[in-house]
């Protein structure tokens, strides 16, 4: 590819998401967050950039002490070193926080207290300290409402006031939110059947000169939008997939 034909840009999520290699381009776009989970798209022109330069892409010094670290879609967060190369092709990491390292955060897990060099913290991680049982979950306490369960690959924001306080209890079943007919619906399965979405958009008893036609989009399979069939499932995201389902009166 000669300089004419390259890309403006290549998004490294995109690359990520869709299974493929980073195209040649003239910048590389990534997404940094400063001490928090705000993560802003921020672009490099070289696929291999030195960790500075990553930081020099949001506008941040790296003489003011900045500690840089890539998290992986695990929820694992790798060391960026700020004179080394970190090759965006190879590492699968889309998201970089940074964080001046004069800080401490607090969080108590089952009533002991830890500190935590981060002003984020994986689910992963969380998981690993506590080795919760078999049947057993991370919970973030809500004061005055429901404790939140945590997911593996789930980013908590610790700079939040206050301390975050993590325990370990049972498990709640999974529960998946869709939206059928511009309404949110909660559905207790991964995946969904033709007939259960005609359930949940049409309640009840139909005549049999009643027909259905169903589309659906943001799914979890592949692929992830088309229409559905009498017979037919899909797979659900933990949120956001959603039905379109029409309902015809033949004569």
């Amino acid at each position: 590819m000669n300089t004419e034909e390259l890309l403006d840009y290549d998004d490294v999520g995109d690359a990520l998401r869709e299974g493929r290699s980073l195209r040649p381009a003239r910048g590389y776009r990534f997404l940094l967050a400063q001490g928090d989970l705000n993560f802003l798209s921020r672009q490099v022109s070289d696929p291999v950039p030195l960790g500075r330069q990553l930081l020099e892409a949001g506008a941040l010094d790296p003489q003011d002490g900045y500690s840089l670290f890539a998290i992986l879609p695990s929820g694992d967060f790798e060391d960026v070193l700020l004179n080394e190369p970190f090759d965006l092709r190879e590492h699968g990491a889309e998201r970089f926080v940074a964080f001046l390292t004069d800080r401490d955060f607090k969080l108590t897990l089952n009533d002991d207290e830890l500190r935590w060099g981060k002003p984020v913290i994986s689910g992963e991680v969380l998981y690993s300290l506590a080795k919760p049982g078999e049947g057993e979950g991370v919970f973030l306490e809500v004061p005055g409402g429901e404790d939140r369960q945590i997911e593996h690959g789930e980013l908590i924001d610790l700079a939040e006031p206050g301390i975050e306080r993590f325990i370990t209890a049972p498990k709640r079943p999974p529960t998946f939110e869709i939206i059928v007919n511009s309404r949110p619906r909660t559905v207790n399965d991964d995946t969904v059947t033709f007939e259960q979405i005609v359930h949940l958009a049409f309640p009840g008893q139909h005549e049999p000169n009643v027909v259905f036609s169903m589309t659906y989009r943001h799914a979890a399979s592949t692929p992830h939008a088309g229409e559905l069939g009498a017979g037919g499932s899909v797979d659900v995201k933990k949120k956001g997939t959603v039905f379109n389902v029409t309902r015809t009166v033949q004569s």
